[in-house]
């Protein structure tokens, strides 16, 4: 197994790796949320990849058999992030063929050598059930905070 960083010739399978991982959180997406991903994330991934949105992966010769996503973000300055520099984990996806052999963990070691290198003031990411224990292995802790985590979605009709 070959553990790098994607490059746009991986676009095709990120993006599909991407769709996998949301239909097992979300369940079945709806045919016009697909659609709307298929077409929209290789755009995504060929404009932001390796500039804001990092993505690590191990492969397997020439399939990628997990990966991981940082989304690297400058924020306005403050005493949690004092450098304004902020990391989000997303998509941290095996393909079930590949799960129980250790390359989440080895990719998010690798991804917190990166955003250490590149300064980040803190990296986030919001756990499953499963992935919590990998997450509190390599020295996540839950966060607790005196606000709501809260959101706002737009209506796709």
């Amino acid at each position: 197994m070959v553990f790098e960083k994607a490059t746009n010739e991986d676009i095709k399978q990120l993006t599909n790796l991407r769709i996998a991982y949301l239909k097992e959180d979300h369940g079945d997406l709806k045919n016009k949320e697909l659609a709307i991903l298929e077409e929209d994330l290789p755009h995504y991934f060929s404009k932001n990849l390796n500039k804001t949105i990092f993505a690590y992966i191990c492969r397997n010769e020439q399939e990628i058999a997990a990966c991981a996503l940082l989304l690297v973000v400058e924020k306005p300055m403050s005493p949690a992030f004092i450098n304004g520099k902020t990391g989000t984990v997303l998509n941290v996806y095996t393909k079930p063929e590949y799960r129980h052999k250790g390359y989440a963990k080895k990719l998010m070691n690798i991804l917190l050598e990166d955003a250490a290198a590149m300064e980040l003031c803190v990296v986030e990411l919001k756990a499953t059930e499963d992935g919590y224990p990998l997450y509190k292995s390599i020295g996540f802790k839950d966060s607790v905070s005196k606000y709501h985590q809260m959101e706002w979605h737009k209506r796709w009709n």
